[in-house]
């Protein structure tokens, strides 16, 4: 009988919030982070699992449990017995990623259920945007009561947007920046995607110019101390510990221990002037989707990515 939804999480904490609510209905929890490491068009496949599972070895040494992630999956073969599909996904760029992968998803079985979103962020009156498992009891109530239903254009956005992701130019990103949908936070994301490749001046992304300047400007005691500001100071990633503390370790050329505080070195504050390129001592082998991420860097005057040129001194 098709009268309870699947709900499709971004992972277990929301899961197991959902089912503390008594939320009725199946829960099928996202365990990836396609935000970091190659990607393709066709998300379920053996190609794709073996893909991810030796990128998430070689660059945080997680076992990926394929079988677990297929069980979860195999709730998508058979939804004629649910009412509709209720997508749980947050304002950040790691939300947003995994979600255009699910529509996909979706899209690619053929799954014809209604499909809803529910999203935060903002929430008035609060100054730092919210995920879904930070909200109150009442205010995830009032969110889940306020969910929107995707239109087939949504849906068709989100694929095209993911095939985009999954290829080799992502400054075809960029008309949709200007394009309303939807997906409340989906410009921002994308934005902040273009961001995630070097600085054409720094060779320094967003976030890891983020991190010097967070120790530039604060009384940084240790790692950890930094890892917090990182966490709390990211605007539109929603990386996790696990993506932050990684990105730390990349950047400890720029730092030095001095007192029992982290303070930035002659490097570090070259990078952050830009009056040195630091690509080439950066270079850690990130893919993003169907990119490298030192193929390109980019230009803040032009607002793209240009192809970087080798050994540019």
């Amino acid at each position: 009988m098709a009268n309870q939804p699947l709900h499709i999480t971004n992972g277990d904490s929301l899961t197991n919030y959902l089912n503390e609510l008594d939320i009725v209905g199946d829960k099928l929890t996202w365990q990836e982070m396609l935000c970091e490491g190659p990607t393709e068009t066709t998300v379920d496949s053996a190609h794709f699992f073996n893909l991810r599972s030796t990128f998430l070895k070689d660059f945080y040494d997680i076992d990926l449990d394929v079988s677990e992630l297929k069980a979860e999956l195999n709730k998508l073969e058979d939804t004629t017995k649910y009412s509709e599909i209720i997508l749980w996904f947050e304002y950040d760029l790691f939300c947003h990623i995994n979600m255009l992968a699910v529509i996909n998803l979706l899209q690619q079985k053929k799954i014809n259920n209604p499909i809803y979103l529910v999203s935060s962020g903002r929430i008035s009156g609060e100054k730092n945007l919210k995920g879904l498992a930070e909200l109150s009891t009442e205010q995830l109530l009032k969110h889940y009561k306020a969910k929107v239903k995707l239109k087939p254009e949504d849906l068709q956005l989100a694929t095209t947007l993911w095939g985009i992701y999954c290829g080799k130019d992502h400054n075809l990103f960029k008309p949709y920046i200007v394009k309303s949908s939807t997906f409340k936070y989906l410009s921002n994301c994308l934005k902040a995607h273009l961001k995630r490749f070097p600085d054409h001046k720094s060779g320094l992304n967003i976030l890891e110019q983020n991190i010097l300047s967070i120790v530039k400007d604060n009384q940084i005691k240790s790692k950890h101390h930094l890892l917090g500001y990182a966490l709390n100071y990211q605007g539109y990633y929603g990386y996790g510990d696990l993506q932050l503390d990684r990105l730390i370790d990349k950047l400890n050329i720029f730092f030095t221990l001095e007192n029992d505080h982290i303070v930035l070195n002659r490097k570090g504050h070259e990078a952050l002037l830009g009056t040195h390129n630091f690509s080439a001592e950066l270079n850690n082998e990130m893919v993003f989707g169907g990119v490298n991420k030192f193929d390109f860097q980019f230009n803040k005057t032009l607002n793209k990515l240009v192809k970087t040129i080798v050994n540019e001194h």
